[in-house]
């Protein structure tokens, strides 16, 4: 990433861009706008903060944010975790083994095929997360009013 300089991996990159391209797909950017031009009727410029209710709820947005990426990244965790504890136990087993020589490749091809079947799960998954988020945006403001 040269604008912030720092290195991003190739996958993180094609996650970005497959983020990007379902987000314009399922037409989150007419949504985006739409709950934009809702807000300056549902939380006027100048009215009072935010209460209390909506704070919290607020913070349930956040928590249910991090639970569905987590959701999200849980198959290539898992099965990364998987891949590294059996050969932690075939290294213990078989120390003759290079562990170094046949884990790696051995790892990165299991984290391709992991990507194919997480990604043909990753739309219907993608949709159900954008129009959770989206309702709870669009009815945000006009909870506690």
């Amino acid at each position: 990433d040269p604008q912030n300089g720092v290195n991003v991996p190739v996958i993180g990159q094609y996650y970005v861009v497959i983020a990007t391209l379902l987000f314009l797909a399922l037409n989150g950017h007419l949504a985006l706008i739409r709950i934009l031009a809702d807000s300056f009727q549902s939380l006027p410029i100048g009215t009072d903060s935010l209460t209390r209710e909506e704070m919290r709820g607020i913070a349930m947005w956040g928590t249910r944010m991090f639970a569905d990426a987590m959701m999200v990244a849980l198959p290539a965790v898992a099965s990364i975790l998987l891949v590294n504890l059996s050969f932690g136990v075939v290294s213990r087993s078989a120390p003759q083994l290079n562990v170094f020589g046949v884990g790696f490749p051995v790892t990165l091809t299991l984290g391709f095929v992991v990507l194919v079947f997480a990604i043909s799960n990753l739309l219907p998954q993608m949709q159900h997360l954008l129009d959770g988020a989206f309702g709870a945006a669009s009815s945000f403001g006009y909870g506690g009013r």
